[in-house]
């Protein structure tokens, strides 16, 4: 085997099983049947509601996934309505049908997958980025070298939210930060359910090493804000990364839009046009 493999990865967000349309799912399996990629990597919002039925729902549709997966729960995962089990067991239903593991990892030898659970049941739109949580994860990856792309999965992006304080804002930077600090190459978020693909370093005007990041539409449900379904494929080798997005169409998905990076000692920025692995 040489670096310059390609890996494919397929990223997913916002399903919203509850809220789903049964056509786009069926659609989405044979399209991910066709990539063929290493790992589905799933970041939150699988219910709509966090019900048991929509769990179940949600663990079929994984289970109909011949691949590898990788999953975190996102705040819709937490239940709203039922105040009792949101602040005894907020995700109870998550660990009873998707797993247990809230801090899941995939380790192969050119990709490491890990993922972070930021749910706040307190506050169940709001995230949190827990320190501890954070830096487990930067003690995990920082062994790897660049040989290795270490990719992170959460729910929420890391930019402030309107409506959150001060402390809960810089939290976020400084975990971007640490992480970033720490070898993450890639962040695969979702929530808004907006696409989007950037560096890190013009994003959030942070100094230093530039990551990836990367956000999902809503794969699966009907909650469209402006957008339709989409779901991001990575093509990923050690010092090259494409990212294209999926969307759909009356047809099925069809890849919409291509993005390429490569590795540079400040970290992934954008090449000339002829560089990159071709998607494949």
């Amino acid at each position: 085997m040489t670096t310059d493999q390609v890996y494919r990865i397929v990223h997913l967000s916002d399903l919203h099983f509850g809220r789903e349309d049964a056509a786009v799912v069926d659609a989405l399996h044979r399209q991910i049947a066709v990539i063929d990629p290493l790992i589905v990597a799933i970041s939150g919002d699988l219910t709509q509601r966090a019900r048991r039925v929509q769990f179940k729902q949600a663990r079929e549709f994984i289970d109909a996934l011949p691949y590898p997966h990788l999953v975190v729960p996102g705040n819709h995962d937490v239940p709203l309505f039922n105040l009792v089990a949101r602040i005894l067991n907020p995700l109870g239903g998550y660990t009873s049908h998707i797993t247990d593991d809230l801090a899941p990892a995939y380790i192969h030898e050119r990709i490491v997958i890990v993922g972070l659970d930021t749910t706040k049941p307190s506050r169940v739109k709001e995230a949190r980025f827990a320190r501890q949580a954070v830096q487990r994860i930067c003690y995990a990856v920082r062994p790897f070298g660049d040989d290795v792309v270490k990719v992170l999965v959460a729910h929420h992006p890391f930019e402030p939210s309107p409506s959150g304080d001060a402390r809960a804002q810089s939290g976020r930077v400084q975990a971007l930060q640490m992480l970033t600090d720490a070898g993450i190459d890639v962040f695969l978020t979702g929530h808004l359910h907006v696409s989007s693909v950037q560096h890190s370093a013009s994003r959030y005007n942070i100094g230093g090493r530039s990551a990836l990041i990367v956000e999902a539409g809503t794969a699966t449900s009907t909650r469209l804000r402006e957008a339709t379904n989409a779901f991001n494929v990575l093509h990923v080798a050690v010092d090259s990364i494409v990212v294209e997005r999926h969307d759909w169409t009356p047809d099925g998905f069809r890849p919409a839009d291509v993005q390429r990076f490569v590795r540079t000692e400040s970290g992934w920025v954008e090449p000339p046009a002829s560089a990159g692995p071709e998607p494949g």
